[in-house]
């Protein structure tokens, strides 16, 4: 490794922790105003450090040797540089997403030894593997790992587990299992200089706050009382909660968690951590769909004077036909207009409906949202039946480009849409008045359809409700809270039409809700908005809940090497008030297989401003160069937002073809 220069600047001592800011120089020329280019370095005693970059790195020093605890990104490099360090012996990992990791390659490149947690070697190792599987960009149901997947693999020298010692210069240190923001984390108990810090990646993040909640998407339950990720709403809080049982036994004096502030009470930390937990699980439960699919799983919430009453069915009405996830909406004269076909089965089944009520046309497809098991029989139907499909536009914008997009349960099939309506659009089918909305509810990319005769005021809407109340079990589906947006628009909406009847396409049957329901609803989601904002250390609990507040478009596209790659890095800014934006690309190194071809430094940031509660992108441009192999490539990106560092925070994928535009990849 290189010999990094030696900084004479002493530390300031202060209440046992000694602080030094440091001008990072390979950096300082890269600042813009969403960021100060300055970092800090905390002593903790003669031999340990923390230096609080985008992530908080352990660092234990012997002389001009060190050992680290994460590394963040290449940053570090400069304060190894500035701390006098020569040599990095090794790098543990508390676990493998990339914001923890993604500067450890000029580590390894120095000599640098990886240790990782044994259940994620092949997070670390088998990266391309991972990107390549159809299974972890198509149909997802399944979270663990998610996408801050590393883009580059580093090699693994040992692996740890919990009970494990790792001797190194004047330390000791212990490894915890610490599962729950990833399936495999660790914790290390480092014993220095007579002092006992614990190192726990993003298992908490200060006093009774975590990181994100979208990392804590599980499934759980046994047996039959079972549900996957995809259900699995705080669904690794049990495994979360013995973690931090784990933390706390080991009785450190200092938690220094990956992102967030040093807690010099850990026991108080994790004590409120627990708590208010156990407030926000319960809030979300008290108006939960899933009582009404999986009642097994919430035995010991039934009956609760505070969680709202399940709503008994209502009779199907005479003009409509249920099957598969598909109602069909029958006029007078016998005509058909469907709402969703999510495979083939729906198509046999509504063939069979045509023939049983001697329908003679099909007239209309109407679209939910973006779903697979709503979508995926469009393209047969569409081939079978010659008539539009309408839907509102947020949703028309998934289904016709699915591969500009990642999110749940997305398919790769592309559905026409002949119609893209707009919020409140009327039309008249035959006997039928309909008005079609938007309707942020189970998904960001909903619609809604109010279908009006004689006294029937029928609201389809999609997956967002159930008898037991609203379908906001997977954070990905980017479930806001909020006065005015997500589930509350929703129910405002709900509440100002007056259906008689609300359907659901997995339920066979409508139901309603009261206006003392309706309140209800919309007073838990307010309160929601409050406890899930102690739980998080952001400005509003979207930013930990809504994984995809920052997001590439589009997510994916083909292109030939040599062409230029347009890709808009757009964000959400959930706050109440105007952020700075900043991002950039982190170029693929197998672009640039030899070093005197790679450019010099990182690339240049692209500036904005996100107005309050609003999106802004940041259009940037990739240089593909000429000679890059034909394949696939995860581009992630750097995001500086106001003056929060995130390093490889989205990413895009771009496929490359060769001469002939054929990538040598299956289809989409």
């Amino acid at each position: 490794m290189q010999a990094l220069r030696l900084s004479r600047r002493a530390f300031l001592e202060g209440l046992g922790l000694g602080a030094l800011s440091l001008a990072c120089e390979g950096h300082a020329a890269e600042s813009v105003a969403t960021t100060s280019a300055r970092h800090e370095v905390l002593r903790l005693s003669e031999h340990l450090f923390v230096y609080r970059g985008p992530i908080n790195v352990g660092l234990i020093r012997s002389g001009r040797r060190a050992l680290l605890i994460d590394c963040g990104d290449e940053r570090i490099v400069d304060v190894l540089r500035h701390q006098g360090i020569e040599v990095v012996d090794r790098i543990l990992f508390t676990h493998h997403h990339r914001d923890q990791a993604c500067g450890a390659a000029v580590l390894v490149a120095g000599g640098a030894a990886v240790t990782v947690p044994a259940a994620e070697r092949d997070a670390f190792e088998k990266v391309a593997a991972w990107w390549a599987d159809p299974k972890s960009r198509w149909h997802l149901y399944h979270f663990h790992p998610h996408r801050l997947m590393l883009t580059e693999p580093l090699p693994v020298a040992q692996t740890v587990a919990g009970g494990d010692r790792i001797p190194w210069g004047p330390a000791r240190i212990h490894v915890l299992e610490s599962p729950g923001h990833t399936d495999g984390s660790v914790s290390y108990l480092v014993e220095c200089d007579a002092r006992r810090v614990l190192f726990c990646g993003d298992v908490i993040c200060d006093e009774g706050r975590v990181w994100d909640l979208h990392s804590l998407q599980k499934g759980f339950g046994t047996g039959r009382a079972k549900v996957g990720d995809y259900h699995g709403f705080l669904g690794a809080r049990p495994v979360l909660l013995e973690s931090l049982r784990r933390l706390r036994d080991a009785r450190p004096d200092l938690l220094v968690p990956s992102h967030g502030s040093l807690m010099k009470d850990p026991a108080r930390a994790v004590d409120m951590l627990v708590d208010r937990l156990a407030e926000a699980y319960d809030e979300y439960v008290a108006i939960s769909a899933l009582r009404h699919y999986f009642p097994a799983l919430f035995v010991e919430y039934a009956g609760r004077p505070d969680h709202m009453p399940v709503r008994e069915g209502l009779p199907v009405p005479e003009c409509l036909r249920h099957f598969e996830t598909t109602w069909m909406i029958l006029s007078r004269d016998r005509a058909a207009f469907v709402i969703d076909c999510g495979g083939p089965a729906a198509v046999r089944a509504l063939r069979e409906a045509i023939a049983r009520d001697g329908i003679r046309a099909v007239e209309g497809l109407w679209v939910t949202h973006y779903h697979d098991d709503h979508v995926d029989g469009i393209p047969e139907f569409q081939a079978a039946f010659d008539c539009p499909c309408l839907t509102d536009r947020h949703v028309a914008d998934v289904i016709t480009r699915p591969a500009a997009w990642r999110l749940p349960c997305l398919s790769p099939r592309a559905v026409r849409v002949d119609r893209a309506t707009t919020d409140g659009q009327s039309w008249d089918w035959h006997e039928f008045r309909m008005t079609a909305y938007h309707f942020p509810g189970q998904t960001l990319y909903h619609a809604g359809l109010l279908v009006e005769t004689g006294e029937l005021r029928m609201f389809f809407a999609g997956d967002s409700f159930t008898p037991a109340g609203i379908d906001d079990y997977c954070t990905g589906n980017r479930n806001w809270l909020g006065r005015g947006v997500g589930f509350d628009r929703c129910l405002e909406l709900l509440e100002h039409l007056r259906p008689t009847h609300i359907f659901n396409c997995h339920v066979p049957y409508p139901f309603d809700f009261t206006p003392a329901q309706y309140r209800f609803m919309r007073e838990n989601l307010a309160r929601r908005e409050r406890t899930f904002g102690r739980l998080v250390p952001w400005d509003h609990p979207n930013f930990a809940m809504d994984e995809s507040w920052v997001r590439c478009y589009p997510y994916e596209q083909d292109v030939r090497a040599g062409d230029p790659v347009e890709v808009r890095v757009v964000v959400t800014n959930h706050a109440p008030r105007p952020r700075p934006l900043a991002a950039r690309p982190a170029l693929p190194r197998a672009w640039y297989p030899a070093p005197a071809t790679r450019p010099a430094g990182p690339a240049a940031w692209q500036t904005a401003v996100a107005p309050p509660r609003a999106e802004a992108a940041i259009p940037i441009r990739l240089p593909v160069p000429p000679g890059v192999a034909p394949g696939q490539y995860v581009v992630p990106f750097d995001l500086r937002f106001g003056e929060i560092d995130l390093p490889q925070f989205a990413e895009a994928i771009v496929r490359i073809g060769g001469p002939d535009g054929s990538t040598g990849l299956p289809p989409h």
